[in-house]
């Protein structure tokens, strides 16, 4: 070994290893912008406008003009239709600068923070921000619907950024509604928002799959809708047809994945509409994740007194325990001082009124020492500490 030499850890070296696949990755996007992107397109008959869709078959080719990308982000019309006139090419491969940033290897022992770029068409720019005779322009020219060279199509970008008209104007032209990224995800799993409702209504009429699973968590279009506490989202894909009891990897039903999700206060009421909904629906309340954590178990992790008492009424078990071997009750009792404005005493008193099994009472004192003094009456059921603070009382030594 040289003098000038050193070794270097296993978790530099694997660092190093991540660091290189990456850049490799780099390489190879921006040799695809002068190559054919077979990979990325989907095969497609050719429709209607025959003779205006034939530069279909040409590859993309990389644009630098500052010009094109300028009319492409601002959303100039008239300035596209003297850019792109009858018969000129639309599949331009764009490389955006700017974004994050990240380190680089530039040459033996040297690196160096460049700004991460990811290639797009301007069927994304346009897509993705609303500009719909724009887009529409570029697929009467005979844009590419399904180009794809970073790795999501201007049918994702048109979903995530809640974009409807162009959605369906993509849709109409031919754009896959079943495409997926490396990860598995589809258009509608980028259906992440209330705004984007009318988005997943166009993918499932023209055939989105209902039940398509992402690569990376196993996720359905529910599991998404569920997380994001998005009643109207959940509502149209039941009416589809959605399983209501698919796990995901890490064996969470669409209902335990709302259970999971924490809850602000004003969050409360949509996520108990979209397990209302589900256990409607026939959803199983009983099923647990890996960690044995059962939907009551999460619905009292994250204080939403609604749920848990929807849960209650269809049967739950309140003295099931995880892994940890805490039941619902010590779940609750550990969060209830950080969430008093969600009304935990709500949840103590359903426990206990459906059979919760008493706490040790050995914990007495040291919730004492972190409440300090407490009320020994209750007459309502208001969101105050002191209520809390007394049903945990009442709990611990059953006073």
């Amino acid at each position: 070994m040289s003098g000038g030499s050193f070794v270097f850890t296993s978790t530099a070296l694997r660092s190093l290893e991540l660091d290189e696949d990456m850049l490799e990755r780099h390489k190879y996007k921006k040799q695809l912008a002068t190559h054919h992107f077979n990979s990325y397109m989907l095969k497609k008959e050719i429709r209607d406008r025959a003779p205006l869709r034939s530069s279909t078959a040409m590859p993309p080719t990389v644009c630098q003009d500052v010009v094109i990308q300028n009319a492409l982000y601002t959303g100039d019309l008239e300035a596209m239709q003297h850019l792109f006139p009858r018969g000129s090419t639309t599949n331009l491969i764009i490389e955006p600068q700017g974004g994050d940033m990240r380190w680089v290897a530039t040459g033996e022992g040297l690196w160096s923070l460049s700004y991460e770029q990811e290639l797009t068409t301007p069927l994304h720019i346009t897509a993705g921000r609303g500009f719909t005779e724009c887009l529409r322009l570029l697929l009467q020219r005979g844009a590419n619907v399904d180009l794809a060279p970073g790795d999501t199509t201007a049918l994702h970008e048109s979903c995530e950024n809640c974009q409807p008209e162009c959605t369906k104007l993509l849709l109409i032209h031919g754009a896959n509604a079943n495409a997926v990224t490396e990860d598995g995800l589809m258009p509608l799993h980028f259906c992440s928002s209330p705004k984007s409702l009318e988005c997943a209504k166009y993918l499932l009429q023209y055939g989105a799959a209902i039940s398509g699973r992402t690569l990376d968590e196993d996720d359905t279009p529910l599991h998404v809708a569920a997380c994001n506490g998005l009643t109207d989202h959940t509502e149209l894909y039941l009416r589809y047809g959605a399983a209501v009891d698919k796990q995901n990897n890490e064996g969470l039903t669409p209902l335990n994945a709302a259970c999971s999700q924490p809850q602000e206060l004003q969050e409360l009421d949509s996520y108990y509409k979209v397990c209302q909904m589900l256990v409607g629906a026939g959803a199983n309340i009983h099923i647990t994740d890996q960690d044995r954590h059962s939907p009551l178990h999460m619905a009292c992790k994250n204080v939403n007194p609604d749920i848990v008492d929807l849960l209650l009424d269809n049967d739950a078990s309140v003295n099931d325990m995880n892994y940890g071997g805490e039941t619902p009750m010590h779940n609750i009792l550990k969060v209830v001082c950080y969430k008093v404005s969600h009304q935990p005493e709500r949840i103590v008193r359903a426990l206990l009124n459906h059979g919760s099994i008493r706490v040790w009472p050995g914990a007495l004192p040291l919730c004492c020492t972190l409440c300090g003094k407490q009320t020994t009456t209750i007459s309502e059921p208001t969101c105050t500490r002191q209520n809390a603070w007394f049903l945990i009382r009442q709990v611990l030594i059953g006073d």
